[in-house]
């Protein structure tokens, strides 16, 4: 039952230290999760282990002997006690994406946050999907460990009394999208360490298989199929042969429900739809096809009819670099306002649109070479690891380990791609409650995909060509999309609007990891003098101490 709920593993003697370990840690923390919401408990051990998803043998990253790792099935305001065992050889982090970890950005799972889980060592997670609903995915975080595996579902059902806008399906599916090398993740960790691009993937797999996911279906029913690109790059399109897609919901917000006969996907992104087994009985194609690349790689599931023929004739077709086509059915994708969503009030009860705006940040990416070796960076910074999270430099009050403004609100020439790059370790400073402005400005031409831990935020706006004032007179300032992870297409703009509602030191970045590896992303430090626990819960007691914080205490002794 290791991906279902709350049985905990009693197999090997670790596992009871951790359960002891685990069971300390939720007394010693009980202020920092709600008391009258539920608890589930998870115990997870991360191994190296075989796998072939292409035929080919090679080390795959496991979670409890899984690949991919087990869903974690919650409900919305449920307390997640998740105890990772590091059973590799090196550290190791698991980061959340999507969830929000609300007035908690110590669990958050990223090295700006949280000190790596030494090898042989175990760390206890408090989470608490406060206000959520949704589906999302987990991932490895450091050391290009997400080209290996350790990557897994989120489920986050509605709490039984509050509606939501469909039937109850039939089944609930999670679909793992992404592409995929035959190399080994520590192959590829050391051509990007040598200061070089990584080659074109080998393939696209479906829930770790590069063909053969099968979906079994009863003509007449409606299922659901949560879909998440947990790849490295490639943006992906899913189509099933036959049967149209009902989108119903978005990285957790509950969108206009719209049929498509394909979808796009880009990296990092989430989303929920709908499909009726209306067709005659037999096998369909589940097809998962790259979009903007050269060379298109495909690849095929089967939903699966109950009693129905096997799959035959052509692979259906679908978009591969059109441009327009995507932009279109972004454009397409609005929230219901009257769908509740977490909580009984209505989606469309937040009317962001009528909010001012206090600051306007531009971001633009870059690539270039920095001291003879690939670089990506954001308004001409590369990001460079501290010694130390920036959370708990922080929190101790560490010196020398970041710099607030190390990164500036603009690009340092506006629209030119070509502006140098130097190597900081990049945080932006951003007042608590704010509501502002940000602008992802894309001069390259490739496909960039964008997301900020933390948050959700409303996506108003997306075009080709260079961002202006003006380009706020086509925003949708009424039923935005809401979600963490935003595209933006080449030589164009996206720009969001984010409410600033949940103080901690955040990741933004671009969700293409080799980029992200190389320096894409900062950390958006989120700040109020107050040190009430309404606004941020105090440093976890259990927290891992590294870098310059070893030798520290989070309590008083």
């Amino acid at each position: 039952m290791a991906g279902s709920g709350a049985t905990l593993l009693l197999a090997a003697p670790w596992w009871r230290c951790c359960i002891a370990v685990a069971l300390f840690v939720f007394v010693i923390n009980k202020q920092e999760v709600a008391a009258d919401d539920p608890y589930r408990y998870f115990s997870w051990n991360v191994t190296y282990g075989d796998i072939s998803p292409l035929g080919v043998p090679q080390q795959g990253i496991l979670i409890n002997g899984k690949f991919p790792g087990p869903d974690i099935y919650s409900q919305t305001n449920d307390n997640l006690i998740i105890n990772v065992y590091n059973s590799l050889d090196e550290p190791f982090l698991i980061s959340w994406n999507g969830i929000q970890n609300r007035k908690n950005s110590y669990e958050d799972g990223v090295f700006g946050t949280t000190c790596p889980i030494p090898a042989g060592k175990n760390f206890t997670y408090i989470l608490q999907v406060k206000d959520q609903i949704g589906s999302f995915f987990y991932f490895p975080s450091l050391g290009f460990h997400k080209a290996a595996g350790g990557f897994g579902g989120i489920r986050i059902y509605s709490r039984p009394l509050i509606p939501v806008p469909f039937s109850t399906p039939a089944d609930d599916y999670t679909l793992l999208i992404g592409d995929w090398y035959k190399a080994n993740h520590t192959t590829l960790r050391k051509i990007l360490d040598k200061g070089h691009k990584l080659p074109f993937p080998d393939a696209v797999l479906i829930n770790g298989r590069g063909s053969g996911a099968t979906f079994t279906v009863q003509q007449g029913n409606t299922y659901r199929l949560r879909i998440s690109n947990v790849g490295l790059q490639n943006s992906l399109n899913l189509r099933i042969q036959g049967h149209k897609l009902k989108l119903v919901e978005v990285e957790g917000s509950h969108a206009m429900q719209t049929d498509y006969s394909s979808l796009d996907v880009h990296v990092g992104q989430s989303y929920s739809v709908l499909v009726t087994a209306d067709q005659p009985p037999k096998d369909y194609y589940v097809v998962v096809s790259t979009r903007f690349t050269a060379k298109i790689l495909t690849t095929t599931g089967v939903f699966h009819y109950g009693g129905g023929s096997t799959v035959s004739g052509p692979i259906p077709g679908g978009p591969t670099t059109e441009v327009e086509w995507s932009l279109s059915q972004a454009r397409s994708m609005r929230q219901n306002l009257t769908a509740s969503g977490p909580r009984p009030n209505p989606q469309g009860s937040y009317h962001y649109g009528l909010i001012n705006t206090t600051r306007t940040i531009m971001l633009q990416s870059s690539a270039g070479q920095v001291n003879g070796k690939q670089r990506y960076a954001v308004n001409g910074v590369s990001f460079v690891p501290p010694d130390t999270p920036l959370k708990l430099a922080d929190f101790f009050k560490i010196q020398g380990v970041f710099r607030v403004g190390s990164i500036s609100d603009n690009p340092p020439n506006a629209g030119d791609q070509g502006s140098s790059i130097h190597l900081d370790t990049s945080v932006m400073g951003a007042d608590y409650r704010a509501f502002i402005e940000i602008v992802f400005q894309n001069t390259e031409n490739i496909l960039q995909s964008w997301h900020l831990d933390g948050y959700n935020f409303f996506v108003v706006g997306m075009d080709g060509g260079t961002w202006s004032p003006a380009s706020r007179n086509q925003y949708n300032l009424r039923d935005a999309i809401y979600r963490c992870t935003t595209q933006v297409y080449p030589k164009s703009w996206t720009a969001i609007y984010l409410p600033l509602d949940n103080v901690g030191m955040w990741n933004l970045r671009t969700e293409f990891w080799a980029r992200q590896y190389l320096g894409q992303q900062l950390y958006l430090r989120v700040y109020t003098t107050s040190t009430s626990f309404r606004d941020e819960y105090s440093i976890p007691a259990n927290a891992l101490l590294c870098g310059r914080a070893r030798g520290l205490h989070t309590r008083p002794l």
